[in-house]
């Protein structure tokens, strides 16, 4: 007997380990598209008052540009394995340009999220974008 006749009603696992990924991606990825935000002055900005991040200032302006744009690819799964790595590499250039240099571990220098960040979006440059984008729905049209 295969698992199949066994359980007739059951999803497979490869259609529950897709969705999970895409939620998974979807939360995370707006998650950071409200912290690229704050570069741009909302959600209480940079240092909670609105301010935002100088126009052209480097590595600010652009790193709120990137993680805007690469976060709204991933969020979207519009070529997400490409833009989740640029997102991954953004946050891990933060880390060891800003926080890294006041103090060793993530917890002392307040590079926690920078981190996490990065290996999160690393992780989902491997698995991809799950079963659910809007690249989906898009070829699928076709």
């Amino acid at each position: 007997m295969t698992t199949s006749t066994l359980r007739p009603n059951t999803v497979s696992k490869t259609a529950v380990s897709g969705a999970t990924v895409s939620a998974f991606r979807v939360v995370v990825s707006f998650l950071f598209v409200c912290h690229a935000l704050q570069g741009f002055g909302m959600f209480g900005g940079i240092d909670g008052a609105g301010t935002a991040v100088s126009f052209g200032m480097w590595p600010g302006w652009y790193a709120s540009v990137l993680e805007l744009v690469g976060g709204a690819f991933v969020l979207l799964g519009i070529h997400t394995r490409p833009a989740a790595v640029v997102c991954s590499g953004v946050m891990a250039y933060a880390y060891f340009t800003v926080h890294q240099q006041l103090a060793l571990l993530p917890l002392q220098n307040m590079g926690e999220p920078a981190a996490l960040y990065s290996w999160i979006f690393l992780l989902i440059a491997v698995l991809g974008p799950g079963s659910y984008t809007v690249a989906t729905v898009l070829r699928r049209r076709k």
